[in-house]
């Protein structure tokens, strides 16, 4: 079961918002605490659990969207919205469990004695998931912006006026 109309609007128009915040958001927070070890015990379970809501949010998106499809006249540009909005549940996926592994590396480090490195905070690791945090935040970013960007040409493409109307 799916949430298809809210308060006699589809539902999908609300649910994108929450992908378009959430996303953005997930992304420079997992950067942040990629990055700075410290940021990443101040967030402690906050980032795994932001980056669930993210998950979470995205097929809630999807169905109403799918939903959406369906009641609206067929045209190639809705098509390509959707078709785009089918690939971003594997970068939501990839930033939850990059959030997952920044979250355990930052409670490894914490629980491990300062007498020297191990393998959980060698520059070399660290450097990796950055990488990797980067390379899946940059992803997910893109792709909610190409699906923002098809989705507002499937909805607003010829319909209004390029000068006011009063």
């Amino acid at each position: 079961m799916s949430i298809t109309v809210l308060n006699g609007l589809p539902a999908h128009v609300l649910f994108v918002h929450f992908v378009i915040v959430l996303i953005p958001l997930s992304a420079l927070a997992i950067l942040v605490c990629a990055i700075w070890p410290q940021a990443s015990r101040r967030f402690g379970l906050v980032l795994p659990a932001l980056a669930l809501v993210t998950l979470a949010s995205v097929p809630l998106a999807t169905q109403a969207g799918e939903w959406l499809e369906e009641h609206v006249p067929s045209n190639p540009l809705v098509h390509e919205h959707a078709e785009l909005g089918d690939g971003l549940l594997p970068w939501a996926i990839g930033l939850f469990v990059v959030s997952v592994v920044v979250w355990w590396i930052a409670r490894g480090a914490e629980s491990t004695p300062s007498t020297g490195p191990t393998w959980l905070a060698s520059t070399p690791f660290r450097v990796a998931i950055s990488v990797l945090a980067f390379a899946i935040a940059t992803g997910a970013v893109v792709d909610v912006y190409r699906i923002g960007d098809s989705g507002t040409r499937a909805a607003w493409q010829d319909r209004y006026s390029s000068s006011a109307t009063r």
